[in-house]
């Protein structure tokens, strides 16, 4: 079900097959650099461009509270979301390094944190001081939901007005690992034992807890699984709604979308359930230690550039990646061909 008609246009399969054969003229054995070929042959496609170029990217951290942390499902508490917001403001948090050694232009916004943030570095585009304690009712209402998906929206459209050419989205929310379990667990019937894990830290009878609360809520709140706007009213988190918009204007501006770990992929689940065309325009940056990320990844038969055993969140595994995308873009500008090098390209029979 679609939350608004799709403005997505397919990628340019096109020019993706030009590349694709002027790939094989480069000086190296066709096929050669794996996957980092397939990379610029998707990125040849999305931008329509046949020497795409992904520099500057834009990198954009929503940031949200969750009244579920009211049931104790995280090793923090909930005055951890503003704080690491202030964090972000002042240059200091993993994302803000990575962010610095690529250049990108990052932009952190207030999408729902239960207090208020006098940064002014910080975009307050808030929707409501929280969620709701998806335990006792429905995370928000279907109109909050859709107001958080037009607050990443904007901010992917201030990216690309910016001049920004590939987007990260990174998220801060305690407790959002306990609201995307349950959004899974809806989204793919998956049953929640195979799917939670460990958060920023919580195990043994703690994370048995976690699991009963999102069992629970998955009964008593029981969202229409046919319905993600359902889905991520009933269970979900405005940071979480805010990724999945800023996902969507970002295909509709052709730029590449570069998705974290496994709470920006329940993001980029529900997106592609409001709207399929969005999925070309993913390229998923790498595989969280989270059990769940795996589901997520199946269900939208992606497989992520790194494995690096990260769970941190904040667009911490794109940043890491992004250096792929630009390799694979120099590599179609820069290489010689075999006839500009003068290499006999016929190989030995």
């Amino acid at each position: 079900m679609n939350d608004r008609p799709s403005s997505i246009v397919p990628p340019d399969a096109a020019r993706a097959e030009r590349v694709g054969r002027y790939l094989d003229t480069l000086t190296k054995p066709p096929g050669s650099l794996g996957r980092l070929e397939a990379l610029a042959v998707t990125l040849a496609g999305i931008t329509g461009e046949d020497f795409p170029r992904v520099t500057p990217p834009g990198v954009v951290v929503f940031a949200a509270d969750h009244g579920v942390a009211e049931e104790g499902v995280s090793a923090f508490p909930q005055a951890v979301t503003a704080q690491m917001v202030a964090n972000f403001a002042a240059g200091g948090a993993a994302i803000n390094v990575f962010a610095r050694r690529l250049e990108a232009r990052l932009e952190v916004v207030d999408v729902g944190v239960a207090g208020e943030l006098p940064q002014t570095s910080v975009v307050h585009d808030k929707v409501r001081h929280g969620t709701a304690n998806l335990a006792r009712e429905a995370a928000m209402s279907r109109d909050e939901a859709r107001a958080a998906l037009a607050v990443g929206r904007r901010a992917a459209g201030r990216a690309a007005e910016a001049g920004c050419r590939c987007l990260i989205v990174g998220e801060m929310g305690i407790a959002n690992t306990t609201a995307s379990t349950a959004m899974l667990a809806a989204l793919t019937g998956a049953p929640v034992a195979e799917l939670v894990g460990p958060g920023t830290g919580v195990a043994g009878e703690a994370l048995a807890h976690k699991r009963a609360v999102i069992e629970a809520a998955l009964i008593e709140r029981a969202p229409d699984t046919a319905d993600p706007l359902d889905v991520l009213a009933r269970l979900g988190g405005l940071e979480i709604a805010a990724m999945a918009g800023a996902y969507r204007e970002a295909a509709t501006r052709r730029m590449p979308i570069l998705v974290d770990g496994f709470i920006a992929t329940v993001a980029a689940l529900t997106a592609c359930r409001l709207d399929p065309a969005l999925r070309p325009y993913l390229i998923f940056g790498h595989r969280s230690r989270e059990p769940g990320h795996a589901r997520a990844l199946a269900a939208l038969d992606a497989e992520p550039l790194l494995d690096l055993d990260l769970r941190l969140g904040e667009g911490t595994g794109p940043g890491l990646a992004f250096p792929l995308l630009e390799a694979a873009t120099a590599m179609l500008a820069e290489m010689a061909t075999f006839a500009q090098a003068g290499v006999d390209d016929r190989a030995e029979r």
